[in-house]
């Protein structure tokens, strides 16, 4: 990669970019509120399950085809990404969580480098024909970029993983040793969810994570919450 595109890469993943991605924990609260994981091993497991389960399968492919169809000046194949990821999405929160979220990057990134594909995706996602994930806008944006759609791939497994790191480091006191600790144990999981996503199609997305899901629609209904999913 050039310079250039090294460092957007770095600023796309770097939790500083506000995008709101700080106030999600995509079912973790949930899960510490039932006991169900109660440590860095538990943390661990979960993660890969996130990763393996449910993030690879769906996001990372939604991902790849939205950054081919951006490199193609396609907006029709971003827009299948979008509809499909949001179709095996099942849990609410996570769909809204991520379009939230990828509304607010393609927002940002309109802001910061005018492009006439972006500006016309960004009205369809306005005009609410297309839901605006957020895997979806980074592919889109990555590859404006200048980063490599495998690049681009670890960079969503690394902030989705920091994300939901740091939800965990809050919600059960984790310190900032055990929490990195966890990120580099998963680093050849995240490798092989990226090489895994590489076989796959829009048509074959298959997410299959229930406890994830179970977590989430109860998560949906608690009284207290301190994260938005």
């Amino acid at each position: 990669m050039s310079d250039a595109a090294t460092l957007a890469g770095l600023r796309l993943a770097d939790s500083f970019l506000p995008i709101g991605t700080d106030s999600l924990s995509y079912g973790i609260e949930q899960f510490v509120a039932d006991d169900a994981i109660t440590d860095t091993d538990d943390l661990r497991a979960l993660l890969e399950s996130y990763l393996r389960e449910q993030f690879g399968p769906s996001d990372l492919v939604a991902l790849r085809a939205a950054h081919a169809g951006a490199s193609e000046n396609d907006p029709e194949t971003i827009a299948a990404a979008d509809r499909q990821l949001s179709a095996v999405t099942l849990a609410a929160e996570f769909r809204e969580s991520s379009t939230l979220a990828g509304e607010r990057l393609l927002a940002l990134q309109s802001g910061l480098h005018g492009d006439g594909l972006l500006e016309e995706y960004a009205a369809l996602v306005e005009t609410g024909d297309v839901p605006g994930n957020h895997t979806v806008v980074l592919g889109f944006v990555t590859e404006r970029e200048g980063v490599p759609v495998r690049d681009a791939c670890l960079l969503a497994c690394h902030g989705f993983v920091t994300g939901l790191l740091g939800a965990a480091q809050r919600l059960l006191r984790l310190g900032h040793t055990d929490v990195q600790r966890v990120l580099d144990d998963l680093r050849p999981v995240m490798s092989a969810a990226v090489e895994d996503s590489a076989d796959s199609t829009l048509e074959g997305m298959s997410p299959f994570a229930p406890l994830v899901e179970i977590r989430s629609a109860e998560h949906e209904r608690a009284d207290r919450r301190l994260f938005r999913s």
